[in-house]
């Protein structure tokens, strides 16, 4: 489905073949190792696979939300020690009871039966009933023991709170420990000789010894089965052998029968539905013969979405999906994925993962050992990370981020801009469609001075921010007025704003600039800009006037370095942010080594542009996005403002600060607050710490506190049982005390972000666009 032009921006258009011809599918699908498909499965089971409607912050593919914690739960030290000292103690009773260590054991059997049963010689009765007695005994011995050391609670959560088939394969050994012992004790328990008595002897002892003798044989071995089968059948059932079978056989005839078309996601079901069955196969043929990966599906629906809303794409659509099946609807620069990928992505929930949520104490229980990420929904709210050097921000974060958006920007949900110091480890030039590289003469991109607006007074108002937004001293308003007093007047003389050399000659006050636009103007055409420039030579006279401090930021610009770069006459392809309603994948390296000054004016710049741009879009269906590796000087007044209004323009932004004492003290506050989404990295102060333990908030928490207090006794006994107990332990005899009560305490205080965040951790909460909150949660990002 061609695009007509319509996703592309002035000079984005690649001139390179497609690196992925439709010929030979690759080797293994999806192309990239670090995928949301894990590896060695094809992208249909990635497709199958479910995703949860979980919470913000949660990596939804394949999440099984975990179940709440149990506050009566038994710790598993507790329960296994529990379990084998009952065991044991029941062995012990039983044992003497067998013995007749027990006195007047026989007392209760002997009130109910006839007393000349019990002499000397007993009859058979007397021994029946004895044997009865005894295997009641047993059992109550054995159900007494059993629940004092909670068996059936450690045969749960051992054997059956397990996924099949480790859930069989537990039940199964505990079945089979279970009969072994069972068939080793017929002369230790009862129950052999109860069913030997209550079988009539005739069965048993008729004929000769031989024949007797062979009756016994097969009498123990049907008792031993029978009790094995009343062992096994309970266990089967608790363990689903049954249910395991059952779906083992019915995947072997899946796997042998093929599936219904329609039945899977792979199999296109929104295309059938809508009568287009010939496409929906030729893209499940696609699937299955590997030609298709995980961009290529969702830049496919993407475009079945907006045939849904304009009806007349629908043949476009079906002719070039039924002519290119996978490849249809390509992405301008003909790319099908990135060259390399760093991080997890899962493009149909439009997620990265980030790390782990750690087991640790501040966390949930049911966010522990879940997945953490971030998405357009909770990065539209924009994003604060706050990190020393080395902390991990641009491999944690922001590559993952910036590799996530370009891969939306391939199948056409997002365009991204990621403006970072030169060499940093963002992806290959290969991974961009336009890499703008100032400073650098091999740079195949410009920037746009003006960020592609042809209004002087919003031109002006950009590029006083940029210049002067740091500057406090500096009015911005009188900055913008001063830059559109010269750059309102030159562009309806030449045509265009002008470059920096000529602007900076003209804040200095060169007489022989001023008076060469001066006479370009036509005294009757452009009367309004003559007025401008002369109100702007009475203003230059005036005290606190910023056109020295505007031509002193502009001499940052005017180096040979950036000779011929922010270019105004048309003749280099400079990239403006008015670029943002086409799906880009841009990269901006700034000198920051060699030029730090005209770095940290560039990033002003951008941000500035940025959120001018993305609050211009008509068209906001794609989520603009705009990432600073290092945001420290771009932070003022103007631009958090311009920052919280994004929220409603389907764009965010993200800063990564090395700590908020680079940021005028001023700016803290509405800094964190302008966010949505705010993550300290391991190793920030304790000062930095405050700042957003404040934010955070408080919330309610259940406290336990337990009192000992000195047990004195009256009795000599007691005191005398006291004082062997104190002797034995070296410890009083006290009683607790237990006072449970709820208290308003930090959610994460200063020195718990200070020192108790490991490395390679960082403290993450999220806001959606939507007001849906994640509370702050400590993540592991190695994981």
């Amino acid at each position: 489905m061609d695009t007509e032009g319509t996703h592309d921006s002035r000079g984005t258009r690649s001139g390179r073949p497609v690196p992925r011809p439709a010929g030979p599918p690759p080797p293994v699908l999806p192309p990239r190792p670090r995928h949301a498909p894990a590896s060695g499965s094809s992208l249909g089971d990635w497709l199958r696979t479910p995703r949860a409607a979980a919470e913000p912050g949660l990596w939804r593919f394949g999440h099984t939300p975990r179940p709440d914690a149990d506050p009566d739960r038994v710790p598993d030290r507790a329960l296994i020690s529990g379990a084998i000292v009952s065991l044991l103690a029941g062995i012990l009773i039983w044992s003497l009871w067998r013995n007749g260590y027990v006195p007047h054991s026989r007392i209760l059997l002997e009130l109910v039966t006839p007393a000349d049963w019990w002499g000397l010689e007993r009859p058979r009765a007397a021994q029946n009933a004895l044997i009865i007695y005894n295997s009641l005994v047993a059992v109550l011995v054995i159900y007494g023991f059993g629940r004092l050391g909670n068996w059936n609670e450690a045969f749960r959560r051992y054997a059956i709170a397990h996924p099949q088939p480790g859930r069989a394969l537990r039940t199964a050994l505990a079945g089979a420990i279970l009969v072994w012992a069972f068939t080793k004790a017929d002369e230790v328990l009862p129950f052999y000789y109860l069913a030997l008595g209550l079988t009539p002897p005739s069965w048993l002892f008729s004929g000769t010894n031989e024949q007797s003798a062979a009756g016994l044989e097969t009498f123990g071995t049907v008792y031993h089965l029978v009790g094995a089968a009343a062992i096994l059948l309970p266990i089967a059932r608790a363990g689903g052998w049954l249910t395991l079978v059952r779906e083992l056989r019915g995947g072997k005839k899946a796997d042998q029968e093929p599936a219904t078309p329609g039945t899977s996601p792979a199999d296109w079901p929104q295309l059938r539905a809508a009568g287009q069955a010939a496409a929906a196969d030729r893209l499940a043929a696609d699937e299955r013969a590997g030609r298709m990966n995980d961009v290529d599906c969702v830049r496919i629906r993407r475009a079945w979405v907006s045939v849904k809303a304009d009806p007349s794409r629908l043949g476009p659509f079906t002719d070039a999906v039924l002519d290119h099946g996978a490849r249809a609807c390509l992405h301008p620069s003909g790319e099908r994925d990135l060259p390399t990928r760093a991080a997890t992505h899962d493009l149909l929930t439009s997620q990265v993962r980030l790390g782990r949520y750690a087991d640790f104490d501040p966390n949930p229980a049911a966010r522990r050992g879940a997945g953490a990420a971030v998405d357009p929904g909770s990065l539209g709210s924009s994003l604060l990370a706050v990190g020393p050097f080395g902390s991990g921000k641009t491999r944690h974060l922001v590559r993952p981020v910036v590799e996530s958006l370009a891969l939306q920007a391939l199948a056409g949900k997002a365009v991204v801009v990621a403006v970072c110091a030169a060499g940093s480890h963002l992806g290959p030039d290969d991974g961009y469609d336009v890499v703008v590289k100032p400073g650098d003469p091999a740079s195949a991109y410009d920037l746009d001075l003006y960020g592609g607006t042809d209004n002087p007074d919003e031109a002006a108002g950009l590029l006083a921010e940029a210049l002067t937004g740091d500057l406090p001293e500096v009015d911005a308003q009188r900055a913008a007025t001063a830059l559109a007093q010269f750059i309102g007047p030159y562009r309806a003389a030449h045509g265009h704003f002008p470059a920096v050399p000529v602007l900076r000659e003209l804040l200095d006050g060169s007489p022989t600039a001023t008076e060469d636009l001066r006479a370009r103007l036509d005294t009757d055409a452009h009367r309004p800009y003559i007025r401008e420039l002369d109100a702007r030579a009475r203003q230059s006279r005036a005290l606190g006037d910023p056109g020295l401090a505007l031509a002193n930021r502009v001499a940052v610009l005017d180096r040979p370095a950036f000779a011929g770069f922010f270019d105004t006459t048309g003749e280099t392809r400079p990239f403006s942010m008015r670029a943002l309603g086409h799906p880009l994948r841009v990269r901006i390296d700034l000198p920051e080594r060699a030029h730090p000054e005209a770095s940290h004016l560039i990033t002003r710049l951008l941000l500035a542009q940025f959120t001018s741009g993305a609050a211009a879009r008509r068209d906001r269906s794609l989520f603009a996005f705009l990432a600073l590796d290092d945001g420290t000087h771009a932070v003022t007044t103007e631009s958090v403002r311009a920052v919280q209004r994004l929220r409603n323009c389907n764009a965010g932004v993200m800063i990564t600060l090395r700590a908020l004492g680079d940021v005028p003290e001023n700016l803290h506050t509405a800094l964190i607050g302008s966010v949505g989404c705010h993550m300290t990295f391991s190793g920030v102060t304790t000062w930095d710490g405050q700042l957003f333990a404040q934010a955070w908030g408080t919330e309610w928490v259940e406290t336990t506190e337990v009192a000992k207090h000195t047990v004195f006794a009256n009795q000599p006994l007691t005191r005398a049982v006291h004082a062997l107990r104190k002797l034995a332990t070296g410890k009083a005899v006290t009683t607790d005390a237990v006072t449970v009560r709820k208290v308003e305490r930090e959610r994460w205080s200063a020195s718990a972000l200070a020192h108790r965040v490991p490395a390679g951790h960082a403290v993450l909460s999220l806001t959606t666009v939507r007001g849906e909150h994640a509370p702050p949660l400590l993540v592991d990002l190695r994981s």
